[in-house]
């Protein structure tokens, strides 16, 4: 698809509405990666440590709980703190690459943009959570809400579950943030997986030749 990219430590978040393919296009990324050479450590915003599961539990999974978009956007916030901490700054400092499936872009959409908090406050907030650590380069898998809804299956999350107006207004969230900050990638995931991949890959290498500059 591409040629090998440059071998040296990147920070790469995933994001884009429910349904967009971000897993099957990290699994693809971290496979290329690995045989450039790189050591790649993947992770899942909320989860990966231990108080990131069981909060990542509670904000999906627990939708008997009623939660404000404040209180959703300070668990992930919670969450996020641990895995820097533990897995995100750690593994960059020794060298390795990190893909993480979602980063702080997604509190701006989904609890910013879509759920009525000011972006710029949750900004505010994240930038005291993640404490400088912030992406290289975000991924960003864009798809209309009207083909990423039916994706989604019947066991619908808390997120996925408040339907696709809300998805909408996520969607044009990402899509603002986009235009805002250009180490945001936006994919056409209307395309097939193989487009897809080499556009994420042409991304990742021209993001790395900067790096190198």
């Amino acid at each position: 698809m591409t040629t090998s990219p440059p071998v040296r430590p990147l920070f790469i978040s995933f994001d884009g509405i429910d349904g967009a393919g971000k897993s099957t296009q990290r699994d693809l990324l971290t496979q290329w990666l690995t045989d450039a050479g790189h050591q790649v450590v993947l992770c899942r915003d909320p989860g990966t440590t231990e108080a990131g599961e069981r909060i990542r539990d509670l904000l999906l999974h627990r939708k008997e709980l009623e939660l404000h978009p404040r209180t959703e956007m300070l668990l992930y916030m919670a969450a996020r703190a641990q895995l820097v901490d533990d897995i995100v700054r750690p593994a960059i400092a020794s060298g390795k690459t990190v893909l993480c499936d979602r980063y702080l872009l997604a509190n701006i959409a989904y609890q910013g943009y879509a759920s009525g908090i000011d972006p710029e406050d949750v900004r505010s907030v994240g930038k005291v959570t993640v404490d400088r650590v912030m992406p290289d380069l975000t991924i960003l898998l864009d798809l209309p809400e009207d083909i990423a809804f039916p994706r989604l299956g019947k066991e619908l999350d808390r997120m996925e579950a408040k339907g696709v107006a809300f998805m909408h207004r996520v969607r044009e969230g990402f899509l603002k943030e986009a235009s805002i900050y250009p180490h945001v990638a936006t994919i056409d995931a209307t395309q097939e997986i193989d487009a897809i991949q080499t556009a994420i890959r042409n991304a990742v290498t021209t993001r790395l030749k900067e790096m190198a500059k």
